[in-house]
């Protein structure tokens, strides 16, 4: 008698990433952990939008076929981060793992001269992606040709971003609440914004605190993942606004 595979777990998880792993590893980490509950060798694990190493918050991990299709969808969401950026250096990287190259400046920026330089990047705007990034150039990945002393400029691309706000600001250090669409490299924003009033612009912190309406506060840290992980861990995927009308 042929022994059943494990009737795959279907749901998602909310996950606070924290600075190191890559949404990758937050997702075979959940695999792993599923597959110790008794879930089948072959369970779908996806997530729905990646998120850098050096960023921390909010990776929504999807559990099962009929999760890991609903990707894009959630990928479409609004994303919140909060950002901090070093206005006297600019980066290979355009964050702080590249190596810095320090802009001198006549003068430190205003804070007025710095909202005014955000308003300039809010709105559907073409940005010109980090070379630093997953996007592919004749069928590699733009981060591989730069490690390898062949980085392209990417061309820019519209993206949509609906707000920056000024946290805090003493010059160099400006801190940012930035509002979204798909495809914001925040990164990218801050060089830009610095570019504007003729300074640097590196990332130092990240961090994704909404996507969608998937939001940090209903999130589980990865080092708190449930060890084994079962269907009764995972929130349902009709649980959600956007995602009720999901097929089962």
């Amino acid at each position: 008698m042929t022994e059943q595979e494990p009737v795959s777990p279907v749901g998602l998880l909310i996950v606070d990433k924290p600075l190191g792993p890559s949404s990758m590893d937050v997702c075979r980490r959940v695999k792993a952990h599923l597959r110790r509950g008794g879930a089948p060798k072959r369970v779908k694990v996806g997530h729905g939008g990646t998120l850098d190493p050096l960023a921390s918050g909010v990776v929504v991990v999807l559990v099962g076929r009929a999760a890991t299709r609903l990707s894009d969808r959630i990928m479409q969401g609004t994303k919140v981060y909060e950002t901090t950026v070093d206005l006297s250096c600019t980066s290979t990287t355009d964050d702080a793992e590249g190596e810095r190259t320090p802009v001198e400046v006549d003068h430190a920026p205003s804070l007025e001269d710095v909202v005014a330089a955000c308003a300039r990047w809010t709105g559907t705007v073409d940005q010109r992606p980090p070379a630093y990034s997953a996007i592919k150039v004749g069928g590699r990945r733009s981060y591989d040709l730069a490690r390898k002393d062949q980085a392209v400029e990417l061309a820019a691309r519209p993206v949509r971003i609906d707000a920056i706000e000024v946290v805090r600001y003493d010059w160099p250090t400006l801190e940012l609440l930035v509002t979204c669409g798909k495809g914001t490299y925040i990164r990218s924003l801050g060089r830009d914004i610095g570019a504007v009033m003729g300074a640097g612009g590196m990332l130092t912190a990240l961090r994704r605190t909404r996507v969608g309406e998937f939001t940090l506060d209903r999130a589980i840290s990865m080092d708190a993942l449930p060890d084994p992980l079962t269907q009764s861990e995972l929130l349902s995927l009709g649980a959600f606004a956007s995602l009720a009308d999901a097929p089962a």
